[in-house]
């Protein structure tokens, strides 16, 4: 993906077309592609070039997307670090990756001159919005330089982005992905929804850019011209009124931003249809959930979809008009997916195995993990340590994750299927399941609820409810109520803080 160009393309299009609208302010592609090209050009000045890292730890704001093009302009490598990080995570995953530049929000419990010991390859910190001592100032730096596009020679093998996922508690476990695979999500984009992506379009991010779910909204901003609204965070009420506001005409979120605005009292009230397609990633398990708010956006197209950041997610989205929301779809032509057994051969259809990838957009591994890199790349197979099986058509569901299996006395249990009956129940808003240790059976499952509001079950109830729909072995021996469910960044449940505390 060539950034520069794509830039020049978008402003020699519609120079004052709002390429980003955030808290009501237009900004055009012209102001966009100026600002990363200064960026880019202040960068330089710092000896930023080819192949260097910048970390970028910053809230869901439009100078996040300028710091992402700028770096890639310059043939960089960013990298984008979840705003929830604490001090020591920040200085780690900077440490790892070796940063020489940071472009931060300064946070007063992160002392800068400590996070600079912390990471020997730190050379300079620069400070959004905000002037602070031993920092440059976004704004100065930009409004020096000139608008001029950088003349970097960048090839498809060059890295473009170390994302740090979940391994940023412990060992850092950094996502390598490179030029060519930036294009990889507007490429799956394009072929999913059959080319119904234009730049008189208008989308709507409330995910955040450190995740690979936020970064494909800008990937496909530039790349199709597109009008981005942006939110700082998820606010379901707000998420609503933009879409009303601004007409939006598709996104993609996670099942429990669903979840959470399916409970909204006034959610009936809004004028959702401008809305021609959306999106939930994450391996649904609530399809009822997507149909009721399916209801009242009727002439939307309804799909669901599966990928990771190790393989440039989307990397299987349900066809357009397809019924079968509770599959994720069929894979892009250029990818392969099969399901193999323990022992790396393949399974026959209607089988479950784990699901495993190879193409040109699947990772070419972890930064400075060759260890980590052998073990999820076997052959040329990407081993996702997700649960699937294939029907007769070719469509593709997600049963879980391995760590998502429950071994009950010998029977298997899968998490999110519990969890998807427990969905149905009427008086439920949210649900999650886990194992639990058993002295009898190994381990058992646990159902943590989160009620309607005003809305009451017993547990003998909910038992009763459950094993209308499932086998006596995969119903909760545990049930804790709570008024609500640990998430993660992205909105994604923490199953890691519920075993933790569950």
């Amino acid at each position: 993906m060539n950034i520069v160009d794509l830039l020049n393309k978008r402003v020699a299009g519609a120079s004052e077309k709002p390429a980003v609208i955030f808290q009501d302010k237009n900004i055009s592609f012209k102001e966009l592609r100026d600002s990363s090209f200064k960026l880019a050009s202040a960068l330089s000045k710092l000896g930023i070039k080819k192949g260097d890292k910048v970390a970028i730890y910053l809230p869901s704001w439009p100078e996040y997307i300028v710091s992402y093009l700028a770096i890639w302009s310059l043939g960089g490598v960013s990298v984008p670090l979840d705003f929830m990080l604490t001090e020591d995570e920040l200085a780690t995953c900077m440490s790892h990756a070796e940063v020489k530049a940071v472009i931060l929000k300064h946070k007063a419990n992160i002392p800068l001159d400590k996070l600079k010991k912390d990471v020997p390859t730190l050379d300079n910190i620069i400070s959004c919005r905000e002037k602070i001592d031993n920092a440059l100032s976004f704004e100065e730096i930009i409004a020096k330089e000139p608008a001029e596009a950088p003349n970097a020679r960048i090839n498809d093998s060059d890295y473009a982005i170390i994302f740090y996922t979940s391994g940023t508690t412990g060992k850092p476990k950094g996502v390598l992905i490179n030029y060519l695979q930036l294009g990889a999500p507007p490429k799956s984009m394009e072929f999913f929804v059959n080319s119904d992506m234009a730049a008189k379009d208008t989308a709507l991010c409330a995910l955040p850019f450190s995740h690979l779910g936020g970064l494909i909204y800008i990937q496909n901003l530039i790349s199709f011209g597109y009008t981005l609204v942006l939110m700082e965070r998820f606010i379901p009420v707000e998420f609503l009124k933009n879409i009303q506001a601004h007409k939006v005409n598709f996104f993609w979120i996670v099942p429990s931003m669903y979840y959470a605005l399916l409970q909204l009292k006034e959610f009936e009230t809004f004028d959702l249809s401008s809305l021609r397609w959306i999106v939930t990633f994450g391996a649904s398990s609530s399809p009822d959930a997507l149909r009721r708010f399916h209801q009242y956006c009727p002439d939307a197209h309804l799909l669901n979809g599966w990928g990771m950041t190790e393989t440039n997610a989307p990397t299987v989205v349900l066809p357009m008009g397809a019924k079968k929301i509770e599959s994720v779809g069929r894979p892009a032509p250029w990818v392969e997916v099969k399901i193999f057994d323990d022992s790396g051969k393949e399974v026959p259809v209607g089988s479950a195995g784990e699901v495993v990838v190879k193409s040109w957009v699947v990772t070419d591994g972890y930064f400075k993990d060759p260890g980590l890199t052998m073990e999820t790349l076997k052959n040329g197979w990407f081993h996702t340590g997700d649960l699937g099986k294939f029907d007769a058509e070719g469509f593709l569901y997600i049963v879980g994750r391995k760590k998502e299996m429950i071994k009950v006395g010998g029977e298997i249990v899968f998490e999110p299927e519990v969890e998807s009956v427990l969905h149905k129940n009427p008086d439920i808003a949210e649900a999650a399941v886990i194992g639990v240790p058993d002295k009898l059976r190994g381990e058992v499952p646990k159902a943590f609820v989160v009620l309607k509001e005003g809305k009451n079950i017993a547990e003998d109830d909910l038992r009763y409810f459950l094993r209308q729909h499932l086998a006596h072995f995969k119903v909760p021996h545990y049930f804790e109520f709570r008024s609500e469910l640990p998430k993660n960044r992205i909105g994604k449940v923490d199953k890691e803080k519920l075993r933790l505390t569950g």
